[in-house]
């Protein structure tokens, strides 16, 4: 990876980050919480850039817009909609399985 593609890495994250500190507090617990649940279990995509959580991100930012509470826009069960978001990616735990029988 060149440096000009990591520094650009680096400026896409930091406006990210920007965007997310924008949001509502509701709003930025919620996603604190998704993206820790993403990091931990999530899609092994989530680790080649932001992606899955700049389209969370926008979800988030049509909810505000829409004056809606963030668990209207999620659900109440925050773990059911991260797993939904998901469903169908590949994940480490799959990656661990698939190794394993190996």
């Amino acid at each position: 990876m060149s440096i000009k593609k990591i520094i650009e890495g680096k400026k896409e994250w930091r406006a990210h980050v920007s965007s997310v500190k924008a949001l509502p507090q509701d709003y930025q617990i919620v996603y604190k919480e998704i993206q820790k649940y993403l990091y931990k279990v999530g899609p092994v995509e989530l680790h080649e850039g932001i992606g899955p959580l700049s389209e969370i991100l926008s979800f988030f930012e049509e909810g505000v817009a829409a004056g809606k509470g963030v668990l209207e826009v999620t659900g109440t069960d925050v773990a059911a909609f991260c797993d939904d978001l998901i469903e169908g990616s590949k994940t480490y735990a799959d990656l661990y399985q698939e190794s394993i029988k190996s």
